[in-house]
């Protein structure tokens, strides 16, 4: 088997292209864990979405028990029957 030493600046050439792959597989790592991040974040924005609706219907349902169908003047509290 014959050998053949390869030119430093081959070898310069190489060293690079893997310490760049290394780079990109570092940056890939830490974009898809601030990915994650986010999902989980995005499920607990959700979730409080989810509650909050609960509450605004269960508030409607409670109002309009009470007074009715109409509308309501958050400013100035005051209900106005339709």
């Amino acid at each position: 088997m014959e050998e053949i030493k390869l030119l430093q600046e081959e070898i310069e050439s190489l060293k690079n292209l893997q310490l760049s792959q290394s780079q990109l597989i570092e940056s890939f790592g830490t974009l898809e864990y601030q990915i994650q991040k986010l999902e989980l974040q995005k499920d607990e924005l959700v979730s409080k979405i989810q509650t909050l609706q609960i509450q605004e219907d269960t508030l409607s349902k409670e109002l309009n028990e009470k007074y009715g169908n109409g509308n309501i003047n958050l400013d100035t509290g005051i209900f106005t029957k339709t």
